[in-house]
Protein backbone atom coordinates (compact mmCIF):
# COMPACT_ATOMS: atom_id res chain seq x y z
CA UNK A 1 0.00 0.00 0.00
CA UNK A 2 1.22 3.54 -0.42
CA UNK A 3 1.34 6.01 1.99
CA UNK A 4 -0.62 8.78 0.73
CA UNK A 5 0.75 11.06 4.13
CA UNK A 6 4.44 10.81 2.51
CA UNK A 7 3.52 11.94 -0.99
CA UNK A 8 6.11 14.52 -0.52
CA UNK A 9 9.05 11.75 -0.99
CA UNK A 10 7.73 10.36 -3.81
CA UNK A 11 8.10 11.02 -7.76
CA UNK A 12 4.70 10.48 -9.30
CA UNK A 13 5.26 10.10 -13.37
CA UNK A 14 2.51 10.50 -15.86
CA UNK A 15 2.09 8.82 -19.27
CA UNK A 16 0.15 10.48 -21.80
CA UNK A 17 -0.84 8.72 -25.16
CA UNK A 18 -3.89 8.14 -27.23
CA UNK A 19 -4.16 4.24 -26.08
CA UNK A 20 -4.64 6.16 -22.49
CA UNK A 21 -3.11 7.55 -19.38
CA UNK A 22 -0.67 5.62 -17.50
CA UNK A 23 0.66 6.82 -13.70
CA UNK A 24 3.70 5.87 -11.98
CA UNK A 25 4.03 6.23 -8.05
CA UNK A 26 7.78 5.66 -6.86
CA UNK A 27 9.30 5.61 -3.40
CA UNK A 28 12.88 6.04 -3.71
CA UNK A 29 13.57 4.63 0.19
CA UNK A 30 11.92 1.23 -1.40
CA UNK A 31 13.52 0.58 -4.57
CA UNK A 32 11.03 -1.86 -5.73
CA UNK A 33 8.01 0.25 -5.02
CA UNK A 34 7.06 1.34 -8.62
CA UNK A 35 3.36 0.95 -8.99
CA UNK A 36 1.61 1.57 -12.57
CA UNK A 37 -1.96 2.47 -12.63
CA UNK A 38 -3.88 2.33 -16.01
CA UNK A 39 -7.04 4.88 -16.82
CA UNK A 40 -8.72 4.43 -19.94
CA UNK A 41 -9.91 7.93 -21.70
CA UNK A 42 -12.58 8.71 -23.62
CA UNK A 43 -11.61 8.95 -27.82
CA UNK A 44 -14.16 11.45 -28.65
CA UNK A 45 -13.07 13.79 -25.39
CA UNK A 46 -10.07 15.56 -25.86
CA UNK A 47 -6.44 15.52 -24.07
CA UNK A 48 -7.58 17.98 -21.63
CA UNK A 49 -11.23 17.32 -21.08
CA UNK A 50 -10.04 13.61 -20.64
CA UNK A 51 -7.21 15.23 -18.05
CA UNK A 52 -9.89 17.04 -16.31
CA UNK A 53 -11.85 13.88 -15.43
CA UNK A 54 -8.96 11.56 -14.68
CA UNK A 55 -8.03 14.41 -12.09
CA UNK A 56 -11.77 15.18 -10.68
CA UNK A 57 -12.21 11.15 -10.02
CA UNK A 58 -8.54 9.91 -8.51
CA UNK A 59 -7.93 10.98 -5.47
CA UNK A 60 -3.72 10.26 -5.88
CA UNK A 61 -3.77 12.63 -8.15
CA UNK A 62 -4.55 15.62 -5.34
CA UNK A 63 -1.23 15.26 -3.77
CA UNK A 64 2.27 16.89 -3.74
CA UNK A 65 4.81 15.48 -4.69
CA UNK A 66 8.67 15.78 -4.55
CA UNK A 67 8.85 15.07 -8.57
CA UNK A 68 6.38 15.35 -11.27
CA UNK A 69 7.33 13.69 -14.39
CA UNK A 70 4.97 13.84 -17.71
CA UNK A 71 5.59 12.22 -20.74
CA UNK A 72 4.08 12.66 -24.40
CA UNK A 73 3.98 9.28 -25.46
CA UNK A 74 3.26 10.12 -29.82
CA UNK A 75 5.15 10.07 -33.09
CA UNK A 76 5.18 13.67 -32.51
CA UNK A 77 9.09 14.13 -31.88
CA UNK A 78 12.08 15.07 -33.72
CA UNK A 79 16.31 14.91 -33.09
CA UNK A 80 18.63 16.80 -33.39
CA UNK A 81 22.09 16.52 -33.02
CA UNK A 82 23.22 19.10 -30.08
CA UNK A 83 25.41 20.57 -32.21
CA UNK A 84 22.84 21.57 -34.83
CA UNK A 85 20.38 22.38 -31.87
CA UNK A 86 19.76 26.18 -30.83
CA UNK A 87 17.05 26.73 -28.45
CA UNK A 88 15.20 29.47 -30.83
CA UNK A 89 15.12 27.41 -33.93
CA UNK A 90 13.48 24.27 -32.14
CA UNK A 91 9.50 25.24 -33.21
CA UNK A 92 11.06 26.00 -36.65
CA UNK A 93 13.37 22.57 -36.59
CA UNK A 94 10.25 20.47 -35.72
CA UNK A 95 7.50 22.03 -37.98
CA UNK A 96 10.45 20.76 -40.69
CA UNK A 97 9.21 17.38 -39.85
CA UNK A 98 5.55 17.81 -38.70
CA UNK A 99 2.70 19.54 -39.99
CA UNK A 100 1.39 22.29 -37.88
CA UNK A 101 -1.18 21.68 -35.48
CA UNK A 102 -3.77 24.20 -33.81
CA UNK A 103 -3.18 24.64 -30.18
CA UNK A 104 0.44 22.89 -29.94
CA UNK A 105 3.44 24.09 -27.72
CA UNK A 106 6.72 23.21 -29.23
CA UNK A 107 9.14 21.67 -26.08
CA UNK A 108 12.20 19.74 -26.00
CA UNK A 109 14.67 17.53 -24.12
CA UNK A 110 18.67 17.87 -23.70
CA UNK A 111 20.04 14.46 -24.11
CA UNK A 112 23.81 15.19 -22.58
CA UNK A 113 24.88 11.87 -23.03
CA UNK A 114 24.14 11.32 -26.30
CA UNK A 115 24.68 14.68 -27.95
CA UNK A 116 20.74 14.72 -28.84
CA UNK A 117 18.51 17.52 -28.58
CA UNK A 118 14.39 15.62 -28.56
CA UNK A 119 12.20 18.41 -30.24
CA UNK A 120 8.44 17.64 -29.66
CA UNK A 121 4.98 18.52 -29.20
CA UNK A 122 2.14 18.65 -26.76
CA UNK A 123 -1.00 20.50 -26.55
CA UNK A 124 -1.14 23.89 -25.30
CA UNK A 125 -4.31 23.25 -22.97
CA UNK A 126 -3.40 20.29 -21.42
CA UNK A 127 0.11 21.56 -20.65
CA UNK A 128 -1.64 24.67 -18.99
CA UNK A 129 -3.76 22.54 -17.02
CA UNK A 130 -0.94 20.61 -15.79
CA UNK A 131 1.36 23.29 -14.58
CA UNK A 132 -1.51 24.59 -12.82
CA UNK A 133 -1.77 21.17 -11.02
CA UNK A 134 2.08 20.70 -10.99
CA UNK A 135 4.02 23.96 -11.61
CA UNK A 136 7.01 22.48 -10.95
CA UNK A 137 6.81 19.17 -13.30
CA UNK A 138 8.96 18.30 -16.05
CA UNK A 139 7.76 17.45 -19.13
CA UNK A 140 9.08 14.66 -21.63
CA UNK A 141 8.94 13.09 -25.19
CA UNK A 142 8.61 8.86 -23.85
CA UNK A 143 11.88 9.10 -26.78
CA UNK A 144 13.68 11.00 -24.19
CA UNK A 145 14.22 8.22 -21.39
CA UNK A 146 13.71 5.49 -23.98
CA UNK A 147 17.15 6.86 -26.04
CA UNK A 148 19.09 7.45 -22.31
CA UNK A 149 18.03 3.57 -21.15
CA UNK A 150 18.64 1.64 -24.77
CA UNK A 151 22.00 3.67 -25.23
CA UNK A 152 23.14 2.04 -21.83
CA UNK A 153 21.47 -1.58 -22.98
CA UNK A 154 23.31 -1.27 -26.51
CA UNK A 155 26.84 -0.79 -25.28
CA UNK A 156 26.94 -4.34 -23.71
CA UNK A 157 28.81 -6.83 -26.75
CA UNK A 158 29.71 -5.94 -30.06
CA UNK A 159 26.52 -6.39 -31.83
CA UNK A 160 24.31 -3.89 -32.96
CA UNK A 161 21.17 -3.34 -31.38
CA UNK A 162 17.69 -2.50 -33.02
CA UNK A 163 14.81 -1.35 -30.01
CA UNK A 164 11.68 -1.06 -30.78
CA UNK A 165 8.84 0.22 -28.70
CA UNK A 166 5.44 -0.59 -30.10
CA UNK A 167 2.03 1.18 -29.23
CA UNK A 168 -1.23 0.75 -30.57
CA UNK A 169 -1.26 3.04 -32.70
CA UNK A 170 2.21 2.79 -34.16
CA UNK A 171 6.16 1.72 -33.44
CA UNK A 172 8.94 3.67 -32.36
CA UNK A 173 12.21 2.47 -33.36
CA UNK A 174 16.12 3.53 -32.26
CA UNK A 175 19.29 1.43 -33.46
CA UNK A 176 22.25 2.15 -31.75
CA UNK A 177 25.96 0.79 -32.46
CA UNK A 178 27.40 0.34 -28.93
CA UNK A 179 25.85 3.09 -27.15
CA UNK A 180 25.79 5.40 -30.25
CA UNK A 181 22.14 6.57 -31.98
CA UNK A 182 22.16 5.58 -35.76
CA UNK A 183 18.61 6.35 -35.94
CA UNK A 184 15.39 7.56 -34.14
CA UNK A 185 12.21 6.90 -36.11
CA UNK A 186 8.73 6.52 -35.53
CA UNK A 187 5.89 4.85 -37.77
CA UNK A 188 2.07 4.85 -37.23
CA UNK A 189 1.07 1.43 -38.27
CA UNK A 190 -2.10 -0.44 -35.98
CA UNK A 191 -1.90 -3.98 -37.73
CA UNK A 192 1.23 -6.95 -37.23
CA UNK A 193 2.04 -7.22 -40.93
CA UNK A 194 2.96 -3.54 -40.69
CA UNK A 195 4.80 -3.51 -37.94
CA UNK A 196 7.13 -6.64 -39.18
CA UNK A 197 7.40 -4.14 -42.80
CA UNK A 198 8.58 -1.29 -41.26
CA UNK A 199 11.09 -3.24 -38.31
CA UNK A 200 12.67 -5.15 -41.72
CA UNK A 201 12.82 -2.02 -43.42
CA UNK A 202 14.94 -0.07 -41.15
CA UNK A 203 16.83 -3.32 -40.64
CA UNK A 204 17.83 -3.36 -44.35
CA UNK A 205 18.46 0.23 -44.37
CA UNK A 206 21.09 0.39 -42.17
CA UNK A 207 22.49 -2.92 -43.02
CA UNK A 208 22.41 -4.78 -40.01
CA UNK A 209 23.49 -8.00 -39.87
CA UNK A 210 20.90 -11.12 -39.76
CA UNK A 211 22.80 -13.14 -37.82
CA UNK A 212 24.74 -10.92 -35.25
CA UNK A 213 22.74 -8.51 -35.05
CA UNK A 214 19.95 -7.65 -32.28
CA UNK A 215 16.71 -6.74 -32.17
CA UNK A 216 14.97 -6.18 -28.65
CA UNK A 217 10.57 -5.31 -28.40
CA UNK A 218 9.10 -3.52 -25.60
CA UNK A 219 5.85 -2.10 -25.20
CA UNK A 220 2.01 -3.40 -25.91
CA UNK A 221 2.77 -6.34 -27.86
CA UNK A 222 -0.73 -7.78 -28.63
CA UNK A 223 0.14 -10.09 -31.38
CA UNK A 224 3.59 -11.20 -29.32
CA UNK A 225 3.87 -14.69 -30.94
CA UNK A 226 2.74 -14.03 -34.41
CA UNK A 227 5.38 -10.73 -34.31
CA UNK A 228 8.17 -13.25 -33.35
CA UNK A 229 8.01 -15.92 -35.16
CA UNK A 230 7.53 -13.97 -38.12
CA UNK A 231 10.97 -11.72 -37.55
CA UNK A 232 13.01 -14.81 -36.84
CA UNK A 233 12.38 -15.64 -40.03
CA UNK A 234 14.45 -12.94 -41.34
CA UNK A 235 16.25 -12.26 -37.69
CA UNK A 236 18.31 -14.75 -35.65
CA UNK A 237 19.01 -12.26 -32.39
CA UNK A 238 15.16 -11.26 -31.89
CA UNK A 239 14.20 -10.60 -27.91
CA UNK A 240 11.19 -9.44 -25.52
CA UNK A 241 12.47 -7.04 -23.09
CA UNK A 242 12.03 -7.50 -19.73
CA UNK A 243 9.88 -6.21 -18.52
CA UNK A 244 7.97 -6.05 -21.73
CA UNK A 245 6.20 -2.64 -20.21
CA UNK A 246 6.90 0.41 -18.53
CA UNK A 247 10.72 0.55 -19.66
CA UNK A 248 10.07 4.52 -20.42
CA UNK A 249 8.38 4.84 -16.96
CA UNK A 250 11.20 3.49 -15.31
CA UNK A 251 14.03 5.17 -17.01
CA UNK A 252 11.82 8.33 -16.58
CA UNK A 253 12.77 8.10 -13.04
CA UNK A 254 16.62 8.22 -13.68
CA UNK A 255 16.20 11.20 -16.20
CA UNK A 256 17.80 15.14 -15.90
Amino acid sequence: MIDFTKSKQYTLSIRLSTDGFSFSIYNPIHDDSLSIIEKEIEPSLSLTANLKTVFHESDFLSHSYKRVNIMMASKRFTIVPLELFEEEQAELLFYHNHQKRENEMVVYNILQKNNVAVIFGIDKSAYTFLKEQYPEARFYSQSTPLIDYFSVKSRLGNSKKMYASIRQEGIDIYCFERGHLLLANSFECTHTEDRIYYLLYAWKQLEFNQERDELHLTGTLPDKEILMNELKKFILQVFIMNPATNIDMQALLTCE
